[in-house]
């Protein structure tokens, strides 16, 4: 057996996974679940948001890798598929080319296309203005705004522009056009039609990942994962802030 490729395929599965935004505990036990069910003597990882540590042992040799990973995201449809794939091992080892044609197929998978993304994050967007008690016209703003920026928001991260200041940009928008709107009379609720928006920007994946994270006991993941939200909240509170400081100060509240 190529332990090697062993390594390789596991570590190669918990990276989709990891990127993807599953929880640490998760990645770990999807690369130690694969490897054992070949056979090897030993098997652990160790699973960082940034990184994977996986090490192995067969016949008193030790095998070790390194994976770096960059690109976190949220694809809920890719960790499914990763998890029925450890399940499918553990019941029947599939051959190694199985395993790396399957691997390849999701890493292919597309997600939802660039219209349906965007309509039903506008609607997000409305929903959430409507749990903030917006009428009507708020919340048909909210669904163009939440829309909109949503569109901006993965434009901006195919340019590779930090993740950051892509939340700042969104939210700085979002408040400018709702204060637009309302300058012109199109809707009533400044403050619902904001927050309906950018409530599209909240990371709450991340928040729930470190919780999950602390409760399981990867403190570190999960102390990194609170502090990614908590500088993702700071980003959606400067871009709105900054708009809404500049239009009260220098205008009053109106235009």
């Amino acid at each position: 057996m190529d332990i090697d490729r062993l390594l390789h395929l596991a570590t190669r599965a918990g990276s989709i996974m990891l990127s993807s935004g599953g929880e640490t505990y998760r990645v770990e036990e999807t690369i130690n679940r694969i490897c054992l069910s070949y056979g090897v003597d030993y098997a652990d990882s160790f699973v960082t948001p940034t990184g994977i540590v996986v090490s192995v042992s067969k016949d008193y040799k030790t095998y070790s890798l390194v994976k770096r990973v960059k690109v976190r995201g949220t694809n809920l449809n890719k960790i499914e598929l990763i998890n029925n794939l450890s399940r499918k091992i553990t019941t029947k080892p599939l051959s190694f080319e199985e395993i790396e044609d399957e691997l390849i197929q999701i890493e292919s998978t597309n997600r939802y296309s660039m219209a349906t993304t965007i309509f039903f994050s506008g609607l997000a967007g409305g929903a959430f203005t409507t749990l903030f008690n917006g009428n009507f016209r708020d919340i048909i703003s909210a669904f163009l705004i939440g829309g909109l920026i949503k569109y901006l928001g993965i434009t901006f991260s195919k340019m590779g522009i930090n993740e950051f200041f892509i939340n700042s940009i969104c939210a700085a928008i979002a408040s400018l056009l709702a204060i637009i709107f309302f300058k012109f009379g199109v809707i009533l609720g400044v403050d619902e039609t904001i927050i309906g928006s950018i409530m599209l920007l909240v990371p709450g994946l991340s928040i729930t990942n470190a919780i999950r994270d602390t409760i399981a006991g990867d403190f570190l993941s999960g102390i990194t994962k609170g502090f990614e939200a908590f500088l993702i909240a700071v980003s959606i509170a400067c871009g709105t802030g900054a708009v809404l400081s500049v239009w009260l100060n220098y205008f009053g509240g109106s235009l």
